[in-house]
């Protein structure tokens, strides 16, 4: 079905964009095999990586491949966790790591214009020079822009503000036979035909390349704050979080924590957790308009979590407290990625979370594998690592291959039924790819699959762009 890339081939993109930006060289292109998915089993060497510097590159780079039947895989900033930028059937590694312009940022509209290719980081800090503000924060500031719109990233700010999804306002594409499309722009509202923008985000680059986007920002708020708030118990701290929003509270981000990861992690960074008691936390972050609204704000919650058995309220009210509480949070998944297989992102309705983390530890217990468990408490989206270990003591002891690899499949596949029981979806924010792609039935009907697939189709009608994707 698809064409072996030949010198011919290889001229032809050399020609396109230039000889520095193909690279056919097996060491340089290794790391173009995968992403951070845990396992090399998944891994796949593209045939060329070619890295175009701007939409027009990226136009007849397609309009080649279209022609000569040749696999693109778009990649980012490779730092999702399903496979999803692996080029599993070789062909082209299409990299956007030269677009990296940040065009503009019009402050009377609010809204940024950035290439594909900008990173995270780099484009808060574009965002935070003009006085502006935006407000999803999906994880790694490594990860770049054109990967956090294929798979709608979220990140624990989704509660208050919303996914990528809720930023997107227009987006430059182009399609697998290479034309360039607009849809969208620097407009909040439209009815007109199809929502094409809606529907390229979260596609995981199966239906094109994302090579620009326009993003709404937002005023920066004046106040931030972070709670911790230990429990003796997960039921009583996740039954905190409907009572708050019902108090009319919403907060930016509610995460439910184990005491266990929080020790790994502290002991890691050589860092103190503002409190030792209790055996699960809940991590509030507030933001309000003035120091006012915020005492306020941060009293209500306060009495909702104590009237919810919390052993305690501690805040982080100071620059530098919030600094090292969001740094032991935001080093969690480095203390334990060395021995972690797989991480999942189950989401499931919120009320449901106390119930699914509890068969999680039936899971674990049957099974025989540490599955570590946190998450997002107020948006239901629960992030279970599969481990490749035991926890003895507060010491991660390392299992055999021979152990932890028969089980990993059936515990899989338990976290996954017990996900549809409750009405949830297997991802939440970091896509399908080729991990999750066994597991798509458990969740959508057959009518939804085969509709997806005819939507794919009418874009892609040669195959050539990302397959052996979410199908």
């Amino acid at each position: 079905m698809y064409t072996h890339i030949d010198t011919e081939i290889i001229d032809a993109l050399k020609a396109i964009v230039g000889e520095r930006g193909v690279v056919t060289d097996p060491d340089t292109m290794q790391p173009y095999s995968h992403d951070e998915f845990a396992l090399a089993e998944i891994a796949h060497m593209p045939e060329v990586v070619v890295k175009p510097a701007d939409v027009e590159q990226v136009a007849e780079i397609l309009k080649l491949a279209s022609q000569k039947s040749i696999p693109v895989t778009p990649r980012g900033g490779a730092t999702g966790l399903c496979g999803g930028c692996v080029p599993s059937l070789g062909g082209i590694s299409l990299s956007l790591e030269r677009m990296t312009r940040v065009v503009e940022i019009d402050t009377a509209n609010q809204m940024a214009v950035v290439e594909a290719g900008v990173s995270l980081s780099d484009f808060y800090t574009a965002v935070e020079e003009a006085g502006l503000y935006f407000p999803p924060h999906p994880g790694d500031e490594g990860a770049m822009i054109g990967g956090l719109i294929a798979t709608n990233a979220g990140g624990a700010r989704a509660v208050k503000y919303g996914v990528i999804r809720n930023y997107i306002r227009g987006l430059e594409v182009v399609l697998p036979t290479g034309e360039i499309i607009r849809p969208g722009g620097k407009l909040m509202k439209s009815s007109t035909g199809y929502n094409l923008v809606n529907l390229i985000i979260g596609a995981e680059g199966t239906l094109g390349v994302v090579t620009q986007a326009v993003i709404q920002l937002m005023p920066k708020p004046a106040v931030t704050r972070s709670l911790i708030i230990p429990y003796d118990d997960l039921q009583s701290a996740i039954d905190t979080v409907p009572d708050i929003i019902q108090a009319k509270i919403q907060p930016l981000a509610v995460e439910f924590l184990p005491r266990e990861v929080v020790t790994i992690t502290e002991k890691m960074l050589n860092q103190s957790w503002p409190c030792s008691v209790g055996t699960t936390y809940l991590l509030i972050i507030l933001d309000a308009p003035s120091e006012a609204e915020m005492d306020k704000l941060s009293e209500a919650v306060a009495g909702v979590c104590l009237d919810h058995e919390a052993l305690d309220v501690f805040v982080a009210d100071s620059p530098q407290k919030q600094e090292q509480v969001l740094g032991i949070r935001s080093k969690i998944y480095e203390a334990i990625k060395d021995h972690n297989i797989e991480t999942l992102d189950i989401v499931v309705p919120r009320a449901e979370i106390a119930r699914h983390v509890a068969r999680i530890q039936e899971v674990q217990g049957e099974h025989g594998l540490w599955l570590p468990t946190y998450g997002h408490a107020a948006d239901g989206n629960v992030h279970t690592h599969i481990m490749s270990a035991r926890l003895e003591g507060g010491e991660i002891v390392p299992l055999p291959e021979e152990e932890w690899k028969p089980r990993l499949e059936k515990v899989r596949a338990e976290l996954y039924r017990d996900c549809r029981e409750r009405g949830g979806m297997i991802s939440g924010e970091h896509g399908i790819g080729l991990v999750k792609k066994p597991y798509l039935s458990y969740v959508l009907s057959p009518e939804e699959i085969a509709l997806m697939r005819r939507i794919k189709q009418a874009f892609d009608p040669q195959g050539i762009m990302n397959p052996d994707k979410i199908f």
